[in-house]
């Protein structure tokens, strides 16, 4: 297994220090995933928002590793349930919990998973080459609209039904994410290549 971004350059030999830090890009990633649910843009034909969320969790969890990335994303949707208002706006919904009951729960639940994916090929050397990094973050997408469809097809309003849901959450992004990720499938190589050259 190949130590991730964050464990090669948090080298302390105080294991409290070392922690410390580890917990600190834990809640980097957390904040960087809320700032990035208020960059979204709502579109009439569709209840479920384009953000940058998605590339965000999956870079941040390549360099955080599978359990690491996973808990920033848990501790997302905990500020979220807690009524902090770190989920994108919505029309429809108010901040807190019953924004995982409406049109987007099924994007958000799935983060924690898409992030322990995204990590765990990271941890396994996935993140230090382009076009490997790329099948890590398709692996990790794939599951963010798994989750989001699913959820908007086991009946959710206003999609019903696996051809209206696809219609509301994969068709309108699908052609936008894939570019996004081709972008971000550089950051991690990139930041290696530099850690790599000191």
């Amino acid at each position: 297994m190949y130590p991730t971004l964050l464990d090669a350059v948090t080298t302390r030999s105080d294991s409290r220090y070392r922690a410390a830090e580890q917990a600190g890009a834990v809640l980097f990633v957390t904040v960087l995933t809320a700032i990035a649910a208020q960059i979204s843009v709502p579109l009439p034909f569709t209840p479920v928002p384009f953000t940058f969320q998605p590339m965000v969790v999956l870079v941040g969890a390549a360099a955080l590793g599978s359990r690491r990335g996973s808990a920033s994303q848990i501790l997302y949707l905990m500020l979220g349930i807690a009524g902090l208002p770190v989920f994108a706006a919505s029309p429809m919904l108010p901040q807190g919990v019953l924004r995982l009951a409406g049109p987007t729960g099924g994007y958000l639940m799935s983060y924690p998973l898409a992030a322990f994916a995204a990590g765990w090929l990271a941890e396994r050397g996935f993140d230090r080459r382009y076009a490997t990094f790329v099948l890590a973050m398709a692996c990790g997408l794939a599951i963010v609209f798994a989750g989001g469809v699913l959820w908007l097809a086991a009946g959710t309003q206003p999609a019903r039904g696996l051809s209206a849901a696809l219609a509301a959450g994969f068709y309108p992004f699908i052609v936008a994410d894939v570019v996004k990720l081709f972008v971000a499938a550089s950051v991690m190589p990139g930041l290696w290549r530099i850690k790599n050259a000191k």
